[in-house]
């Protein structure tokens, strides 16, 4: 009975190596993105797919974990929240990859890149912050410091995605509107990849301030 007992006792430390992987799969994604938007064409994309599968599998184990657990290191709905905040960031990137790939998109506006590097920034302040967690009592105020840059990352990629569709509808005002609907549809993903992982840095931010 002692041994069954044992089993379903909390694993704290699964979770905080569940969440660090999660986040570490997202800044490999936000790569394979980036590289995309520079050029990286088939294998690029692949692997974001892979990624993303990787990640669906990551959560799939904490939701699972967090069901079984009597004692949970945050509140259940905070963890819940948290997993799928970050899931819903890799499963955008993925989203944005199927669109390039439906529309064979090959070669990508200079915002478009410049908004998959500012990803990639973001991903990984965003792991940084998850690293965190562990510590959050003691390292509230580093993880509030990266949650605001990970804030002032998200609104000069806002920055990039608008000047990028003003510097698209000019270039096609007069000839192929299609291409403006392709390019205008890509920048709209990019744009929902930040808003994720704003949502993450809100989230990571109010467990800081349930925990000081």
């Amino acid at each position: 009975m002692f041994s069954w007992f044992h089993i379903l006792m909390p694993q704290e430390d699964r979770f905080f190596d569940y969440f660090n992987g999660h986040a570490l799969t997202i800044v490999e994604g936000s790569k394979a993105l980036g590289a995309l938007l520079h050029g990286g064409g088939a294998q690029a994309s692949q692997k974001v797919m892979d990624l993303e599968a990787e990640a669906d599998t990551i959560t799939q184990d904490v939701l699972t974990l967090t069901r079984r657990s009597f004692i949970t290191p945050f509140d259940r709905s905070d963890i819940k929240a948290l997993i799928t905040t970050l899931d819903d960031a890799i499963d955008q990137m993925k989203k944005t990859a199927k669109t390039i790939k439906l529309y064979e998109v090959e070669a990508f506006e200079p915002q478009m890149a410049a908004m998959g590097d500012v990803i990639i920034q973001t991903a990984r302040l965003t792991a940084d912050a998850v690293g965190l967690l562990k510590s959050l009592r003691r390292e509230a105020h580093r993880v509030n410091g990266i949650t605001e840059c990970i804030i002032k990352l998200e609104e000069s990629a806002d920055d990039l995605n608008n000047h990028g569709i003003k510097a698209l509808y000019l270039k096609h005002k007069n000839n192929n509107a299609m291409d403006y609907i392709v390019g205008a549809e890509i920048y709209n993903h990019l744009e929902r990849v930040m808003d994720r992982f704003e949502d993450v840095a809100n989230g990571i931010s109010g467990l800081a301030i349930e925990q000081s």
